[in-house]
Order: C-alpha cells, then structure tokens, then sequence
C-alpha cells in the first residue's frame, strides 16, 4: 500500500517499538494457553462475541454472534464451541476458517469494559451432542465452529471507557438515519424504501432470529 506523501509510515518492528516503548511485564505474561476457572465465568456471562477471520489470501472478516449469555459451549480447559444461528447465508467466517484455520475472538460482557481474548484454530461441524444443549426458541444449531485455543487472555477496560460504549447517557441512536434508508442509498434493492423499513423493523427481525 503506497501512502499519502504528507503521513509518516511506520514500516520495521524497530521503528514501532521505538514510538510505542516496551510493554509492562504484567502485558507480557497475562497469555495463557488453558481456560482458567474465571474464563469460564466470563464464558458463561458473555452474550456477544466477536470473530476475526481471514481467508488464505489474508482478505479479513469479523462478524458477531450473539445469544443468551453462555451461549458459548466449553468442551474442555482448551477447547470452546460457538454455535450458529440463522444470519444472511454469506457465511464469510466460514468460507474464511475452510481455507485458514487462524481465529480470533473476543468476549464481552455488558457494562463491564475489560474482554477477554481468545486466539486459536477452528473447525467448522455440522453435529456434535451439544447442540441440543443449545437450542434456543426451537432453534437447534445447524453447525458450530470448534476452536483449539492457543492463546488467551483478558484485555483491559482502556478502549471502552473512551469509548463510553456502556454508557447510555452518551448514546444517540437518533443521530443516524434508519438502516432501510442507508441501506436504499447504498445499494441496489428491488424492495421500496417502506418495504426496507418493515424488513428491518426489530419486530420482524424478531420473528426471525432463529428462524432464518
């Protein structure tokens, strides 16, 4: 990628280290390689996920799931399972994971600002016996990702307090237009805008979050 001839690229890891400094020891050895007893608390308290992916070509995805806290099923200290649930079909992550394996995730937990961070290797399984653990509204998973994890840990609360993402005092949903009308300007729809906006409407997209 060629930038801008007024920005100022960074490109060696030296010139890096030298902007940033060296991270504290505590930074360094908080990576763990096994669930912990607090992981799995965390795990079982956290409605929403975050997937990274990339595809062989290194092309990027990160796509959330969500679900009833403790959606996510822990099949032993190194091994969790996140089970899917009916989205748009464009299966990006997964088409992502069958031609690189590489994962990363992280965790959240409302109103808390720290996440956990789990990194490791993925398969895709279409049954396993936990999925009928897993049934939500009826819903029985059509597939899970397992991930073998090789790395984890928690990261600290920094990005989110400046964010205020907790804080509803500083939310303005109202700022923005509808998603139908952003969704009409930015792409072709056969669909009329008031179509759209009956389409999006967090009632009908209710009806059908385990139903496809």
């Amino acid at each position: 990628m060629t930038v801008a001839p007024e920005f100022t690229a960074i490109t060696s890891p030296a010139e890096l280290r030298e902007l940033l400094g060296a991270p504290m020891r505590r930074a360094i050895d908080k990576e763990r390689v096994t669930l912990h007893a607090w992981d799995r608390e965390w795990l079982a308290h956290s409605p929403l996920c975050l997937i990274s992916t990339s595809d062989a070509d290194g092309n990027c995805d990160v796509s959330p799931k969500g679900d009833p806290p403790g959606f996510v099923h822990v099949i032993d200290d190194t091994t969790i399972a996140i089970p899917d649930r009916p989205g748009n079909r464009r299966a990006d992550g997964f088409m992502n994971v069958l031609s690189n394996p590489h994962i990363g995730l992280i965790f959240l937990v409302p109103g808390r600002g720290e996440t956990l961070r789990i990194n490791g290797r993925a398969t895709l399984v279409r049954d396993a016996p936990f999925f009928d653990e897993k049934i939500v509204r009826g819903h029985r998973p059509a597939l899970a990702l397992i991930v073998d994890i090789e790395q984890i840990f928690f990261h600290c609360a920094k990005a989110l307090m400046r964010s205020k993402v907790w804080k509803p005092e500083t939310w303005d949903p109202e700022s923005l237009p509808a998603h139908a009308r952003i969704v009409k300007d930015v792409q072709y729809t056969e669909e009329s805008l008031e179509q759209l906006e009956t389409h999006y409407s967090e009632a009908n997209y209710d009806k059908k979050l385990y139903r496809g």
